[in-house]
């Protein structure tokens, strides 16, 4: 069984290392590039969101460099990707494409389907391989969520632009290579030497800008054109609203032993929306109040074209902008989106939330009662509202 899965950010750091610590042979698909996009567009629904036609172009070029078996996770409540699997088994065999599926169900309700998985991929492995499988790939992400919070405020002043990401990339493969966890702990703290090598701008007051949406658009860079990397690059502070350990930690293990609490999401979102609309949606919303009352410069939505959660947040996020306060701009992406073009809004977006600033910085030194000018928002797409 040589087994692949889909890419997400770094995802596949930690699923390689614990499918290789269990004995099984790993085919991690080719990054994701324009041809892999192409791919997976040329075969999938029209309509279906950008994400599934990723996931296509990956297994067809995993199955290139001899995949036979897919590694999917499944889905519940109204966000289509609970039907993903589905639709890409049916899309593979139409092309007669013969690969197989491990299908993830979450454990809510579906314990006996994610248990038959789950023994598929551990059938060769004894207890205590799996827990040392587990612990390690664990260790991995812990790692590398850990190293992505700690690298945002440093790119966004690094005095040399490029050293922040040079640094990230040696981090993600040495934890990538470690063997153990001590050794994942040893490859974190000399990812800590190398960020704090990187020389920064003096007295530089960055903006920050709060990075929200669906997690998958949020995580993959080659599906948001690298809005952090650009971001960054441009001297801008982001803070992300998802981490994938904290995304397991909620669904997976709070959830199943009903512990997960959501009570301040709501809380924040019911004057809004007050109940759930699958995927991120209500959690797009809370985030930006949050980020709102937090003092963050302004929040970029970002979704795919499609995504039904995203499209109920993203007509609801103009009415927070305006009683919050900040400025949101939404990205609904599709594979026509360009980099160029996104990087052009980015721009305008945050020079429009520098000027913003400037202006709210002069009317406190002048100690007037912040004027009406002072409060213009944007509403989507970065238009200003007045």
């Amino acid at each position: 069984m040589k087994v692949t899965f889909p890419h997400m950010g770094y995802l596949y750091v930690p699923v390689r290392s614990l499918l290789n610590s269990l004995g099984v042979e790993v085919i991690v698909p080719p990054a994701i590039s324009q041809e892999t996009i192409t791919l997976g567009t040329r075969y999938a629904p029209e309509f279906a969101c950008l994400p599934l036609k990723v996931n296509i172009g990956n297994f067809l070029e995993a199955k290139e460099l001899g995949a036979d078996t897919i590694l999917m996770a499944g889905g519940v409540g109204p966000c289509r990707f609970g039907y993903y699997s589905q639709v890409q088994r049916e899309i593979l065999s139409d092309l007669g494409i013969d690969l197989d599926m491990i299908i993830l169900e979450p454990p809510q309700g579906q314990w006996r389907l994610l248990l038959r998985g789950l023994k598929r991929l551990t059938a060769k492995a004894s207890p205590l391989a799996v827990y040392r499988a587990g612990a390690l790939a664990w260790a991995k992400l812990k790692a590398l969520d850990f190293m992505a919070k700690e690298m945002h405020p440093i790119q966004a002043r690094e005095a040399v632009r490029g050293r922040t990401m040079r640094a990230w990339k040696e981090m993600v493969e040495r934890i990538d290579d470690a063997d153990n966890t001590k050794a994942v702990q040893e490859a974190t703290q000399q990812g800590l030497a190398l960020l704090r090598k990187i020389p920064l701008q003096t007295a530089k007051d960055t903006l920050k800008v709060g990075l929200v949406g669906e997690i998958y658009t949020i995580l993959e860079p080659a599906v948001n054109l690298d809005i952090e990397r650009s971001l960054g690059e441009m001297g801008v502070e982001v803070i992300r609203s998802v981490y994938l350990s904290d995304w397991v930690v909620t669904n997976l293990v709070l959830h199943t032993l009903h512990l997960r609490d959501d009570t301040e999401h709501y809380r924040l979102a019911a004057p809004y929306l007050n109940h759930f609309v699958g995927g991120h949606g209500l959690e797009s919303i809370s985030s930006t109040i949050e980020y709102a009352r937090a003092g963050i410069d302004g929040v970029v939505h970002v979704a795919p074209l499609t995504c039904m959660p995203e499209i109920v947040a993203k007509s609801i996020l103009p009415q927070v902008s305006m009683d919050e306060d900040i400025p949101v701009l939404t990205l609904m992406l599709d594979e026509h989106s360009a980099e160029a073009g996104i990087k052009t809004r980015l721009e305008a977006f945050c020079e429009l939330l520098q000027a913003r600033r400037n202006r709210q910085q002069t009317c406190h030194k002048r100690n007037c009662d912040v004027p009406a000018q002072c409060r213009e928002g944007f509403t989507f797409e970065g238009i200003s509202r007045n």
